[in-house]
């Protein structure tokens, strides 16, 4: 037997109040909230209030607000369309919900709902558009809660964006058919051109975009989101990555993405996989590069997830590159790369007042050439280095590091699975970073920070990477910071 959907004890629904009077009666804290909430509506907000308080008073002059100083009558309450009982007393909030029912006017009463005709929602104001959240007054600290979830989601452009779509809808009946066609101008219209053109502030453009959407028989070109998913906790995930995902037709991934991340994409959106896993066969760069073109020349909107931020050895100039050379719209949006991730583990400062000013990212392959690269001077003269996947490769960039003349005792810290719960930290010198490459307990990716700035770090939870040797050698192991 299907699970009921359970009944709704208060319908929602959205009443007309431009020009109409809503009458508040009451003139301290209650009632300034109920103002507060009416007054992002074009309604006339009319208070009812013997006296007011400073902050209520304010709010009135502030919004061009009518104030009726005397002491309330069931005849101020004619013509509203609305009434709020705000009092903060029960007898007298009473006394306004039942003239106002007597009027067949619906009333809230703040706080009363046994004397409610209606519920006030918590909030999410994009006008024109609105998205009203409520509990039946059971709970307003939940809907509170849930509106400032969702008021993370939704674009501050996406109201310009309505009112702009409300410019063009009757042209959009007249000239397109019912249909996939009609459908897919709107989907393009507040996922396309005319979408990006609003939120860059730019509505001169966005109604030519539009207008050219309207009028083109042209297949409609796709677009590219290269996206960076973050160190792997899908709550570290942008805002606007998030809303990309809920838009995307297509999500394009690599193996370090979590589950979790792509999860958070539209539940009809194609998922491709196209990282390295170990055992399976894996795409060649060109091959995406390919791919991507391909869906965004099909018309899909695409989400490209790479880890960490897509500019930071997620090899996105090469995806940039092959997508303006076809001509394909894209955009980059940028994520918590690892080392940010992993500092943050740490509360470690990158950059330390009087150590250090200046940092570098990079790989432990970069040392494999005869020449030292420029980075490895700067970390010679006191830059906090972040190295990048560099586990297989310890061993080499602190010797490498040390011959250059680099101090054994510099501070060194390693995170496995920044960000993640199952995390793993260690931290010791220089002289001690050989040991990651005998560790086969290491399975996820391995961030390294080393430099001075590093000794400034909170190593209660970490582990001496020092204590592997120890380990092998059947010495006792002595935990402590780095000093």
């Amino acid at each position: 037997m299907p699970h009921a959907t359970p009944k709704l004890n208060a319908f929602p629904v959205f009443m007309r109040v431009e020009g109409e009077a809503v009458i508040i009666v009451g003139g301290g804290e209650e009632a300034l909230a109920k103002a507060r909430l009416i007054g992002q509506s074009s309604a006339r907000v009319v208070i009812v209030a013997e006296h007011v308080e400073p902050a209520l008073r304010a709010w009135i002059a502030e919004n061009s607000a009518s104030h009726i100083a005397e002491a309330y009558h069931s005849r101020h309450l004619a013509g509203a369309v609305l009434v709020f009982a705000a009092t903060g007393e029960e007898a007298f909030d009473r006394r306004v919900s039942s003239d106002a029912r007597a009027l067949n006017i619906p009333v809230n009463a703040v706080d009363r709902p046994e004397l409610c005709d209606f519920f006030t929602p918590a909030l999410v104001n994009r006008a024109p558009v609105a998205v009203a959240i409520g509990t039946e007054g059971a709970g307003p600290v939940l809907a509170q809660m849930i509106r400032a979830r969702i008021d993370q989601l939704l674009s501050p452009s996406l109201g310009p964006l309505a009112a702009l779509a409300a410019t063009f809808r009757e042209a959009a009946e007249r000239i397109l058919p019912k249909g996939n066609r009609r459908r897919r101008f709107w989907a393009d219209f507040f996922a396309g051109s005319p979408a990006r053109a609003v939120e860059a502030g730019n509505l001169s453009a966005a109604h030519d975009a539009a207008s050219k959407l309207l009028l083109s028989d042209a297949v409609f070109g796709g677009h590219i989101a290269l996206v960076g998913a973050g160190p792997g906790a899908e709550d570290l995930l942008t805002l606007r990555a998030q809303r990309l995902l809920m838009e995307a037709d297509v999500i394009v991934f690599d193996a370090l993405v979590p589950e979790a991340v792509v999860a958070m994409g539209r539940r009809d959106a194609e998922r491709l996989a196209v990282g390295k896993r170990k055992g399976c066969h894996s795409k060649s760069q060109l091959e995406i590069n390919s791919l991507l073109v391909s869906l965004g020349r099909e018309g899909r909107r695409v989400v490209r997830l790479k880890s960490g931020d897509p500019l930071v050895f997620g090899r996105a100039g090469e995806e940039m590159a092959a997508l303006r050379e076809a001509g394909v719209s894209y955009e980059v949006v940028p994520g918590v790369t690892a080392a940010f991730a992993a500092a943050a583990d740490f509360e470690l400062p990158l950059t330390l007042r009087g150590v250090t000013s200046s940092m570098v990212f990079t790989t432990g392959h970069d040392l494999k050439g005869g020449a030292l690269p420029d980075w490895a001077k700067l970390a010679i003269s006191g830059a906090t280095v972040a190295v990048y996947m560099g586990r297989s490769v310890a061993a080499h960039v602190a010797s490498r590091l040390i011959e250059a003349g680099l101090s054994p005792d510099t501070a060194v810290a390693v995170v496995e699975n920044a960000s993640l719960a199952n995390r793993r930290r260690f931290h010791g010198t220089l002289a001690d970073l050989p040991s990651l490459e005998a560790r086969s307990d290491l399975t996820g990716p391995v961030m390294t920070i080393i430099g001075d700035a590093v000794a400034g770090a909170n190593f209660d939870h970490s582990e001496p990477l020092a204590a592997g040797k120890h380990r092998e050698a059947g010495l006792p192991v002595i935990q402590g910071a780095v000093s």
